[in-house]
């Protein structure tokens, strides 16, 4: 997998400072299951950086197999900017350090499928301890 997202969508590539206060609402678009039974939904709002999304992901891929599926709902789409320590004031806005992702509460992460609910809970669980978040394992409802 990449380690940044392309940056060649994007008209400029470093943003103005992003601002967080939008972060205290509840998400409203991404709050249900869409194509997974189970899911782990954000308790809290906060931000996930690209190196976060990318250990759940492989800690989610090594628990379940093949045949069962996996999707992201998080993008991390913000580049957070930074200059060396030793530099003087002045003289631009430092490089592209990394990447994030803002998170809003009830925002749902990670999807997937999976036969078993005890099984897929504990795998959804470990995955969550990879973030800085509180989260919750949610399952969709018939």
């Amino acid at each position: 997998m990449k380690t940044s997202p392309n940056i060649a969508r994007f008209k400029f590539k470093k943003f103005h400072k992003f601002n967080f206060n939008f972060l205290t609402s509840l998400e409203q678009k991404a709050f249900f299951l869409r194509f997974g039974q189970y899911g782990l939904q954000a308790r809290e709002s906060g931000k996930l950086t690209f190196k976060q999304i990318e250990a759940c992901r492989r800690t989610l891929r090594r628990g379940i197999s093949k045949k069962e599926l996996l999707w992201i709902r998080v993008f991390p789409f913000v580049p957070v900017t930074k200059k060396s320590i030793a530099s003087r004031m002045g003289k631009g806005k430092g490089n592209i350090s990394h990447w994030m992702a803002p998170i809003k509460a009830g925002q749902i992460l990670f999807e997937i499928n999976y036969p078993f609910f005890n099984k897929a809970h504990l795998i959804l669980s470990k995955a969550a301890t990879k973030l800085p978040l509180k989260t919750k394992v949610i399952k969709l409802k018939f």
